[in-house]
């Protein structure tokens, strides 16, 4: 029977439960709770398995898409590059490098464990991604406070590498993830460890393991032992930092970690880990020789002569092979203790016959022969005589060799003696500093500068006095591609190292094309400097360059001996050669007469020594002008003179209204107050006298006299 409660009394906890009373505005009953877990449950699996759906049906599709065991096979990752000489063989192959293909069955058990060890413990047992992998990698990075560590199992490796980027994004990664679920649903684990197994980059141009262990060790893979396919698993982390070519140390040290992780896991016995992996044979090193000097200078121009393509590729180039050998010899068997050597070699087209950037391609890959800006010394010479000779002087015109002082400038002959009066042939050939000095003072420092500029010097050039002296900064394929032009008679020449390019099966993609030349300086002045290149080898300071037929060059030295040139040409071929320290201090004994002008004889020899003796031109054809008689000059037709006006305009003398005469034609004085006549050929420095006398300023009686 109820107990019957007086007026005021209170209820027990059990009570107010029951009653749906709790006080303090009450709890949520026990219902409700049940109800909000249900429906959570429910909306989160309808959820998932919408999400299950979806990504169910992306990896189908995916996996509908996907190319044939056979496709991926032939799918190969980036561009080879193939580099011919002008013989047509090949020079050097740039790009990847595939070797065997090997079936799950020919891959060594050893190397299939090492991988699976290192990179994808759970390879057979999880279905393209590992959950649990990527739960443990987020547990470390919560714990260590730290980036998450990569996760990406063997087959996520396989679908990124034949199919995505490295992009680190998430999309890349949701992509890369339903590929290799695909990859999963459509082969076998051993189909798919067969595919990255001969797909996966292990560095050095190396795609797949039989191209790493003929790289490494110069075997097939089929004969892998336990240390090598440590060291070659171990490579897929960092190719670049664990490659045995680059780090033995690392390599080993990362080798070790392999073995480890294949003894922990079973994959090999505490006895099979014990094995010695820094008591590898490494294959030797292939010899980077020079000629990677001229194969990375021609490279970069593929980008600009060939549309965007990744189609393998065969570039046929100039180069001779037995010149670029015998160039290499040339440099080393001459070039000073402690210093370097480049060489540049043109056929009288431009085609680079030779090239040699330095003594040592491993040891530095700077090329020199392209890259390098060194002080010319005497070989700028060159532009100042090519500029006298323009200007009207001869080779037997007469100079004086004595002290000079241009503008507070003082230069010194070396030896410091002076020869007194000498004719230009000699001064050139004898390398006067002083005669240099006072030519370029004469024609004009700008028109020296207006004259490498016009051959081809493209580093600054400063129009300082001491200029004349080879004080500003050139390459050496600049300066020999002066040289070739002189050796053209005067005609422009471009330097050009590929001469076509195709495709493996045959198509031409691109064919050089002769460029326009130019004609740069009249032939007289080529045949003039010419003559005076010759004669500085025969007898004056390029004698170690004689090779037995006629050569014609020049030497330099800069101050202190810290550059040393050479260049030249014969027979069609034209050489610049350079010595020094990259640092630019002096080399004791180095000059251009000595080591340079013996490796351009050395190599020189080797390269003519198949083609017919050529004889120089060097007969001078002087212009009528230069032949006539001053008071003939002076007393030509003015009709054959172009009037100037105030701005530089040619005014020509048979206008409208006809030829002038007198000074009934001319303007008036306040028009052109600084008139002059400029005549069709170069004439001679035109004075006062001269200018009234060939426009008739002066009476007929006075010109008449003049001629007796």
């Amino acid at each position: 029977m109820a107990r019957n409660r007086s007026v005021g009394s209170k209820a027990t906890p059990r009570e107010r439960v029951r009653s749906g009373n709790t006080g303090g505005g009450g709890s949520r009953p026990p219902g409700r709770w049940k109800r909000f877990v249900r429906r959570v449950l429910i909306w989160g699996g309808a959820l998932a398995l919408l999400a299950a759906i979806a990504l169910g049906t992306a990896v189908y599709m995916a996996a509908q898409n996907l190319p044939s065991f056979s496709a991926l096979k032939d799918t190969k990752a980036g561009q080879t590059i193939v580099i011919r000489a002008r013989d047509g063989s090949e020079i050097v192959a740039m790009g990847p490098s595939y070797g065997q293909w090997l079936s799950y069955d020919e891959i060594p058990q050893v190397m299939k464990d090492a991988m699976v060890s290192v990179e994808d413990r759970r390879f057979f047992s999880h279905i393209g991604i590992d959950p649990l992998g990527l739960i443990r990698a987020m547990w470390v990075s919560w714990r260590d406070d730290e980036r998450t560590s990569a996760t990406s199992t063997i087959t996520q490796q396989l679908a990124r590498n034949v199919f995505l980027n490295n992009n680190r994004t998430l999309d890349r990664k949701a992509r890369e993830a339903i590929l290799a679920m695909a990859l999963e649903w459509k082969f076998s684990k051993q189909q798919i460890l067969e595919l990255y197994l001969n797909k996966v980059y292990f560095g050095g141009g190396a795609y797949g393991i039989d191209s790493a262990s003929r790289n490494f060790f110069s075997h097939s893979a089929r004969t892998l032992n336990l240390g090598e396919a440590a060291i070659i698993a171990g490579l897929v982390k960092a190719p670049s930092r664990y490659s045995p070519t680059a780090d033995v140390k690392a390599a080993v040290g990362r080798a070790n970690v392999v073995i480890a992780q294949m003894k922990k896991y079973g994959a090999i016995s505490a006895d099979q880990a014990d094995v010695d992996v820094s008591e590898i044979k490494l294959a030797p090193e292939k010899g980077q020789n020079s000629v990677r000097y001229f194969t990375d200078w021609v490279l970069p121009q593929l980008d600009l002569i060939l549309p965007e393509t990744s189609q393998p590729l065969d570039v046929w180039t100039t180069l001779d092979t037995k010149m670029q050998a015998q160039a290499t010899r040339a440099i080393k068997a001459n070039v000073p203790k402690g210093a370097q050597g480049a060489l540049v070699s043109l056929d009288r087209d431009g085609a680079v016959l030779a090239m040699v950037g330095g003594t040592d391609y491993v040891a530095t890959n700077y090329n020199r022969a392209t890259n390098a800006v060194r002080q010319p010394g005497s070989a700028w010479k060159l532009f100042v005589y090519l500029a006298a000779l323009e200007a009207g002087y001869t080779p037997d015109d007469k100079v004086k060799d004595e002290p000079v002082t241009i503008d507070g400038w003082s230069p010194h002959n070396s030896g410091g003696s002076y020869a007194g009066e000498i004719d230009v042939r000699a001064a050139f050939a004898y390398s006067k500093n002083t005669v240099a000095a006072q030519l370029g003072n004469e024609v004009g420092f700008g028109t020296v500068a207006s004259m490498a500029r016009r051959f081809g010097i493209t580093s600054p050039v400063a129009t300082n006095p001491s200029m004349v002296l080879g004080t500003n900064d050139v390459r050496v394929i600049d300066m020999t591609r002066a040289f070739a032009s002189v050796a053209a008679r005067g005609r422009s020449v471009e330097p050009y190292g590929i001469s076509k390019v195709t495709t493996v099966d045959g198509q031409e993609l691109y064919r050089h094309q002769d460029a326009r030349t130019v004609q740069l300086v009249p032939d007289y002045v080529a045949a003039g400097i010419t003559d005076l290149l010759q004669t500085a080898v025969a007898t004056g300071t390029g004698r170690a360059a004689q090779i037995g037929r006629p050569v014609a060059g020049k030497t330099g030295t800069t101050s202190s001996n810290k550059d040393g040139w050479f260049l030249g040409f014969s027979s069609g071929i034209t050489t610049g050669v350079w010595m020094g320290r990259d640092d630019a201090k002096p080399v004791g004994g180095l000059s251009g007469g000595s080591a340079p002008a013996r490796a351009f004889a050395d190599y020189m020899r080797f390269a003519v020594k198949d083609r017919p003796v050529e004889q120089f031109d060097t007969q001078l054809k002087l212009p009528d002008w230069q032949l006539e008689p001053d008071d003939e000059g002076l007393n030509g037709d003015p009709g054959d003179y172009y009037y100037v006006d105030e701005n530089g305009n040619l005014v020509e003398p048979n206008g409208p209204q006809g030829p002038r005469k007198g000074n009934d034609n001319m303007p008036p004085d306040d028009v052109l107050p600084n008139a002059g006549l400029i005549p069709a050929s170069p004439p001679p420095a035109a004075n006062k006298d001269f200018l009234e006398r060939a426009t008739g300023a002066k009476g007929k009686g006075e010109k008449e006299s003049a001629n007796p």
